[in-house]
């Protein structure tokens, strides 16, 4: 089964069911406020056990025109990706502003963020697009197409990172490690890009009929595969220029967004090469899939602290780790609860969207 009809089955059976139905989807039950607040905590106690009261002083003097550097720029990532939705949807929810797209990227990120692994983050979007008269199905689409253009950036940087490791003389900590770490990534994208390409040829091979793993998982990780060539294939078959467009958009944002961990480090007192750090939260942000916890709540403080640890002093390291995550997560919360709250709301409630 493809992405495509799994979101959009879902979406259909939220968009169609009846105010009860709607009531019970959105319950808040116990324990997400407990890993919520888990979440928000983990940060604090983490920064108090790896820098202490040095680092917490750190965090009070850090620079305030730096932070507002920061803010801003967490602002026009979330416009960037508002004005990539548009481009993405096409006038084809009626007709959305750049408010409106932003009203729905906040509350969808907020979704994203707020549970374990993101997985409230594409049900949000779907909801909200279903409820403009936009089809689940082709809200999908839009999904994919989203996820598949940050798939390509990544891969994109990942090379560049490859050729820069071995062609230049960077300074980077353990750096053997890291250079073999980069190739063996990128010998894993190419081998994953192969498979992709022949993708439904292997999975129909009879190889493929093993007694390990079960047929459960084997079902479970052809259509996580399967959801991905899908992206992959959406994204590409999009016209030149709208697909040069949201690349631009998605490049601009994640090199924005990015470079926030740079700017904590340099408020911080600390000095760290801004590719090294782009790296160090490409790494974590990866191990962070791991925490059960919204948002890698934990696996990325640790990585991101840890992979700093051998340039600066560790109350820096754990003040630039806590003031990163209150910009670049904590503030996704912050500006997406209410957003969530009201379009919660309004659809229990049966009000049109704006």
């Amino acid at each position: 089964m493809s992405t495509t009809n799994t979101f959009a089955t879902a979406a259909n059976r939220m968009h169609s069911a009846n105010t009860t139905n709607r009531r019970q989807l959105l319950k808040w039950r116990p324990i997400h406020g407990v890993m919520i607040a888990l979440a928000l905590v983990t940060p604090l106690l983490l920064t108090a056990w790896l820098g202490g009261a040095e680092a917490l002083q750190r965090v009070k003097h850090f620079p305030l025109g730096l932070l507002s550097l920061m803010l801003v720029m967490a602002f026009i990532c979330w416009n960037l990706n508002a004005a990539r939705l548009r481009l993405m949807l096409g006038g084809r929810a009626g007709r959305l502003g750049q408010g409106g797209a932003l009203g729905i990227e906040l509350a969808s990120k907020f979704a994203l963020c707020a549970t374990p692994g993101g997985s409230g983050g594409p049900a949000t979007l779907l909801v909200l697009l279903a409820r403009r008269g936009f089809p689940p199905a082709k809200g999908a689409a839009v999904f994919l197409v989203d996820q598949g253009c940050d798939l390509l950036f990544f891969l994109a940087m990942l090379s560049g990172l490859v050729l820069f490791s071995l062609l230049s003389d960077t300074q980077w900590p353990h750096q053997s490690l890291v250079q073999w770490a980069l190739v063996g990534l990128a010998f894993m994208a190419t081998l994953v890009s192969v498979v992709m390409r022949y993708l439904p040829r292997l999975l129909r091979s009879p190889g493929v009929n093993t007694p390990w793993p079960s047929r459960y998982r084997r079902r479970w990780l052809a259509r996580r595969l399967l959801r991905c060539r899908h992206a992959l294939k959406v994204t590409l078959e999009l016209p030149r220029t709208t697909l040069i467009a949201i690349m631009l958009l998605t490049t601009t944002h994640w090199l924005m967004r990015y470079s926030l961990l740079y700017l904590a480090v340099l408020g911080t007192g600390g000095h760290a090469d801004w590719m090294w750090t782009f790296l160090t939260q490409m790494l974590a942000m990866a191990a962070s899939q791991l925490s059960f916890l919204p948002g890698g709540a934990g696996a990325a403080e640790v990585g991101v602290g840890s992979l700093l640890l051998p340039l600066m002093e560790r109350d820096q390291a754990a003040a630039a780790v806590l003031v990163w995550r209150l910009v670049s997560y904590h503030l996704y919360l912050a500006a997406g609860a209410p957003l969530f709250i009201l379009y919660s709301y309004r659809m229990l409630h049966r009000s049109p969207m704006p």
